[in-house]
């Protein structure tokens, strides 16, 4: 074995260019799943030179992730996807049933929030699908699949990665490196991150059939003590079943078709269904030590693994999706400080670990260890259902962690009491002056976004900080109140058509500055925008010339 952990010695390596592979790229995006392939997107709709690498041909056909909430969609959004581009069923409310107490529990899912449904079911080989067919839209994105990551060693400036594709071996040379290859990641392991946290020690089938016969239009959890699961509905006329399995009962009894069909009975006429997809897991509650180590990233189940009790697992992924690729995007085409990449872990490991202690406490109630824990636990739950505080804080999900940042990259002096910096900004429909309407998102754009409540910031703006400004990648946006429709440049000025913003968000007279990924970077009155986005652009480096990244250590990192 050579030095660099690859077979053979250094002669043996092929130009990258001879196995279909860049020589060099800004970012090396490792695993193309769902998330990677939202990573690489993201990276590919800033602009930045990326190779997203897969070890498969092909998309894994197991059944994975099935539930996406509004923060999920809303990064799809981000991401360029349509709210037609993957079919989606909207679920309406969630049942806890007892087999002792009936139903003790209910959340309530109905409706929308930021302008998508507050929860959706989904077939993820379609998503992933959609995602990796979009790439081709992206001239600065390479993807290899069949292509697998073995090391890499850390240079002065930047990295170089050990990459096999067909036996052959090849080096590219990256400026960051992000591992996005799941549970068992290599990268993580690569860059000695412990995987801290608990595994559960029963296995769980986990069966999607097809069938046309009483279709479930909502999700209900069977938390009962002897055989617990969850049973939803999915695009297709799908549905899914999951069945913890009991002591004794092995992977190849509980995958046979005989037995699944038993599981089934049920809920309809076995002849009906058609099996489509199963499998047996564990499940896991982990989270590294850190996200990021250098110029190494991890996102999504490489990073963190949570319980599928609250199907929060994909949309964690795609929450650091959201937060790190924008930060990337500003470091390598000289927008911002590389400082501002330590705001990702900062930022995004908290809020990770608190949905893995949520989905812990959801499993708790899902699969109690026997009746008597069931009837105290189910029995407890019924009876906050009559007192209305309690009802309502759990089944409008006011238990859900919000995605607000603590600390991280937002201003923290002069603290706002109108906007809550370090959370992500609402986002509502809004009509411009020539009566084109869209969801504010699309209307801000992929960069930063300096927002008038009421007024004009541009008019108030100094116009060399509007030239810094917008070769930081900012756009200035007025936000008018219902009916008011101003005479301004069109693409500039918009109409809150559902009150979210004025007066539901900010008052008359207020500014605030936007980061990419929609969190509140800043804010304060319009008399004091100068100051807004001087701060602001303090705060990325932007303001001035960003510093010469220091040598780092030659070290070499092998599988």
């Amino acid at each position: 074995m050579a030095p660099n952990g690859l077979p053979g010695d250094a002669a043996a390596l092929a130009p990258a260019q001879d196995i279909g592979l860049p020589a060099e790229v800004d970012v090396i995006v490792v695993g193309l799943g769902p998330v990677g392939a939202t990573v690489a997107t993201l990276l590919g709709r800033h602009g930045v030179r990326t190779l997203a690498v897969d070890r498969l041909a092909d998309i894994y056909a197991a059944p994975r992730a099935i539930i996406l909430d509004n923060e999920g969609l809303r990064v799809l959004q981000l991401a360029g996807l349509a709210e037609d581009a993957f079919a989606k069923v909207a679920i309406p409310f969630v049942r806890m049933l007892s087999p002792f107490l009936g139903e003790f529990a209910r959340v309530n899912t109905l409706g929308g929030i930021d302008g998508h449904p507050k929860l959706v079911a989904f077939y993820q080989p379609d998503l992933e699908r959609v995602l990796r067919d979009g790439l081709v839209q992206h001239e600065c994105v390479h993807v290899a699949l069949g292509a697998t990551c073995t090391g890499f060693e850390e240079l002065a400036d930047g990295l170089e990665v050990k990459l096999a594709v067909d036996g052959r071996h090849a080096n590219v040379r990256t400026r960051y490196l992000i591992g996005a290859d799941g549970a068992a990641s290599l990268v993580r392991k690569l860059i000695g991150q412990q995987f801290e946290g608990s595994t559960y020690a029963e296995d769980w089938l986990i069966v999607d059939a097809c069938r046309t016969a009483r279709p479930i239009d909502h999700i209900e959890f069977i938390c009962d003590h002897r055989r617990p699961g969850p049973h939803l509905p999915a695009p297709g006329e799908r549905e899914r079943w999951e069945f913890k399995l009991n002591p004794g009962e092995t992977r190849a009894e509980m995958e046979s078709d005989a037995r699944i069909r038993e599981l089934l009975a049920p809920w309809g006429i076995q002849s009906e269904m058609s099996i489509e997809r199963k499998a047996v897991y564990r499940f896991h509650a982990r989270a590294a030590e850190a996200f990021s180590k250098g110029r190494v990233f991890l996102v999504g189940d490489a990073a963190h693994v949570t319980p599928p009790f609250v199907g929060q697992g994909l949309v964690s992924g795609l929450r650091d999706a959201a937060n790190l690729c924008w930060k990337l995007a500003w470091v390598v085409q000289g927008r911002a400080d590389p400082k501002i990449l330590d705001s990702y872990d900062q930022e995004r490991r908290p809020h990770a670990k608190a949905m893995i202690d949520m989905a812990k406490l959801m499993g708790r109630l899902v699969m109690p260890r026997n009746a008597a824990v069931a009837l105290l636990t189910h029995g407890f739950m019924r009876l906050t259902r009559y007192v209305s505080p309690l009802r309502r804080h759990f089944e409008e999900l006011h238990i859900k962690p919000k995605n607000a940042f603590r600390t991280g990259l937002f201003v923290t002096n002069g603290a706002s009491a109108t906007l809550s910096r370090g959370a992500a900004i609402a986002q509502g429909r809004v009509r411009s002056v020539d009566g084109v309407i869209q969801l504010s998102d699309d209307v801000m754009g992929p960069g930063l976004t300096l927002i008038g409540f009421g007024h004009d910031p541009q008019q108030q703006l100094d116009r060399d900080l509007l030239r810094r400004f917008t070769s930081a990648g900012g756009k200035v946006v007025q936000i008018a109140h219902y009916g008011q429709r101003l005479h301004i440049e069109p693409e500039r000025c918009w109409e809150d058509l559902e009150g979210v913003f004025l007066p539901g968000l900010a008052r008359v007279g207020w500014a605030a500055v936007i980061r990419p990924d929609r969190t509140i970077l800043h804010d304060g009155p319009i008399n004091e925008v100068d100051r807004l986005v001087l701060e602001s652009l303090d705060l990325l480096g932007a303001s001035t010339n960003c510093p010469t990244t220091a040598p780092v250590p030659l070290a070499t990192h092998s599988a």
